[in-house]
């Protein structure tokens, strides 16, 4: 199922701009988990790397072993961002995604509306800014 759980963008000016992007990127994160297909099952980590660039963006994706598929869209000006960066905060929302999950009281499919999950993301935000 490709519906998003949780979305946050900075601006908020051209969020629409930044949905339809996350709405691509999730057919590109598919087309490469299709093209790796039986060697992605055997790795822990399934760092996807950078999906596409734009003129303005760059698009990165990332995969959990359950088929959760993680879509982060940064400036393509900043040039500080290394593949190690992106990959640590891959894993980082990760861990909190699972953090997430474990709550009795999340229901799985809903929109994440975790006070601590949102936080995280607001520092890793931050921080890239």
């Amino acid at each position: 199922q490709n519906y998003p759980l949780y979305i946050r963008s900075t601006p908020t000016e051209n969020e629409l701009k930044f949905h339809y992007m996350v709405h691509t990127s999730l057919d590109v994160v598919d087309e490469k988990i299709s093209a790796m297909g039986k060697a992605l099952v055997d790795q822990r980590e399934l760092y996807l790397g950078l999906l596409y660039p734009t003129e303005d963006y760059k698009v990165y994706g990332y995969v959990t072993n359950s088929k959760v598929k993680f879509v982060m869209v940064v400036d393509s000006s900043n040039t500080a961002l290394r593949d190690n960066e992106i990959r640590s905060m891959f894993r980082k929302l990760h861990n909190s995604y699972t953090d997430v999950m474990c709550n009795p009281f999340y229901n799985p499919g809903d929109r994440i509306q975790s006070r601590a999950f949102d936080n995280m993301v607001t520092s890793m935000m931050i921080q890239v800014c």
